[in-house]
């Protein structure tokens, strides 16, 4: 999510960190293109030259050595997603080891290689290679093309219906009790973004359209990830101790567990018919980022950033704003429904290479986000935030069992 003069407002931005971006003379033979971003104390960014020896031949020596340790680290966190669970067959932890998902891994991995890269000095020379807003763009407009619009047609009725209810009730409680909490105002967005919609990709556009800070986002994906992992067991044994049926409790499990892969793996474990139904929820619900980003933009534009002295942005200033990456989130979406009615069967190979690049850009994403974190940022954030997370996730689970028994009752897949 960097490089372009829209990205580097985005407090997601990847780049050195404040600490490496002290203003330096331009040196004549400096490419012109060379910036970096730093943090202003209102979370907002802003671009600021590099320091004069970083923009000679050792800045592009220090950056291919941290695309060196990004890219290594997000190859060995596709060989550990890919084989954990094989090396688990047959064991204790078999079912465990075949839930956890890649940006578990990435995380991890990008958080070790934080603590080494930061013992060894060599943090601030490298994290110009940390590109998080780059990858996680590139992977979020990648995801639209997994959204089939003529799939989402075809349960349009109570699918659409459950997530603009469930989205709407959950957000406003969110952002509610975080406001309660006295939580800033864009983590606020973060979190109910992050547990009313899908998870780490609202969080991440909700990002780019209230300018968070890094920290914020990586705190905001750690507890969507400390929650999903139990969910994907809870849910389903819920399920049958409550006696739901297929179709209520897909729906039920699309619409509370915040990542589309592990709706996945709960709604296998459901069955088939319900796994069925949570996968077109679910997406459903992806879908709907997009309204999501709109609607933040313009509430920060217009509410939460604007000094009382300055006049009313207009139409101009909200597209500057808006995070464009998801336009190509929709268009992404748009393409491929038209692709795959034309191709047919054809077309499901391609869409396969498409989601296994969009794998690839989000586990880069969420390794340069375990890289750039400072875990004092975290630490300051306190217990309040998980206390918020964990209140909206059981009003999530309440109000969705709600909405899915009533729209989903006597629905057969």
């Amino acid at each position: 999510m960097a490089g372009a003069p829209e990205s580097a407002a985005h407090g997601t931005a990847a780049g050195p960190s404040a600490a490496a971006t002290t203003a330096a003379p331009a040196a004549t033979d400096a490419p012109a293109a060379v910036t970096t971003t730093t943090d202003r104390p209102d979370g907002t960014a802003s671009d600021a030259p590099p320091p004069a020896d970083l923009r000679s031949g050792a800045f592009w020596a220090w950056t291919a050595l941290g695309l060196l340790v990004v890219f290594g680290l997000a190859a060995l966190t596709r060989y550990l997603e890919q084989n954990v669970p094989v090396w688990a067959e047959g064991s204790a932890i078999e079912d465990v080891a075949a839930a956890v998902e890649y940006p578990v891994y990435a995380i991890l991995l990008g958080l070790l290689g934080n603590l080494v890269v930061t013992v060894t000095g060599l943090r601030e020379r490298i994290s110009a290679a940390f590109r998080t807003e780059f990858f996680i763009k590139t992977g979020l407009v990648l995801l639209g093309a997994s959204i089939n619009l003529a799939v989402i047609a075809s349960a349009a009725g109570p699918a659409i219906a459950q997530a603009l209810l469930l989205i709407s009730g959950v957000f406003l409680f969110t952002w509610w009790l975080a406001g309660r909490f006295g939580l800033d105002e864009k983590l606020r967005a973060l979190l109910a973004s992050a547990v009313s919609i899908c998870g780490i990709s609202a969080a991440i556009a909700a990002a780019g359209a209230v300018r968070a800070r890094r920290e914020q986002l990586a705190y905001t994906a750690s507890l969507v990830i400390a929650f999903a992992l139990p969910s994907i067991f809870l849910l389903p044994w819920l399920a049958d101790v409550l006696g739901l049926s297929d179709a209520v409790a897909g729906a039920w499990i699309g619409g509370n567990i915040d990542t589309t892969a592990a709706v996945t793996a709960a709604g296998a474990l459901a069955g088939e018919d319900a796994l069925q139904i949570a996968s077109i929820v679910k997406v459903t619900q992806n879908a709907l980022m997009g309204v999501v980003a709109v609607a933040l933009t313009a509430y920060f534009a217009l509410r939460v950033e604007r000094r009382p002295d300055t006049p009313r942005p207009g139409l101009g200033e909200l597209w500057r704003r808006f995070p464009k990456f998801v336009l190509g989130f929709v268009a992404a979406s748009v393409i491929a429904t038209w692709y795959l009615g034309v191709a047919g069967a054809d077309g499901k190979a391609t869409m396969a290479i498409v989601t296994d690049l969009r794998v690839w850009f989000l586990i880069l994403a969420f390794v340069s986000i375990g890289l750039e974190v400072r875990v004092s940022s975290l630490r300051e954030a306190g217990w309040r935030p998980v206390t918020v997370f964990a209140a909206a996730t059981v009003f999530n689970l309440v109000l969705a069992l709600g909405l899915a028994s009533v729209l989903f009752h006597g629905f057969t897949v």
